[in-house]
C-alpha cells in the first residue's frame, strides 16, 4: 500500500516519489536531473526506484 501511495507522488513530482524512498542520495539528484531534462525520464526513473525489489535473493 505504500508503495501505490509512492508510485502516485511520483507520476505527480517525480523526485518527490524518490525522496520518500530513498532520502537525499545519488538516486535522488539523479531524478532531479533526469526531471529537468524531461518530465517522463523523470517518472520512469522514480518508478523504478520505488519498485526495485531490494532483498537479498536466496538459492
Amino acid at each position: 500500500m505504500k508503495d501505490i501511495f509512492r508510485i502516485i507522488i511520483a507520476i505527480i513530482l517525480p523526485p518527490l516519489g524518490v525522496l520518500l524512498e530513498v532520502g537525499l542520495g545519488k538516486h535522488f539528484w539523479i531524478n532531479i536531473l533526469l526531471t529537468i531534462l524531461g518530465y517522463v525520464p523523470g517518472i520512469v526513473h522514480a518508478v523504478y526506484i520505488i519498485a526495485r525489489d531490494e532483498r537479498p535473493h536466496t538459492i
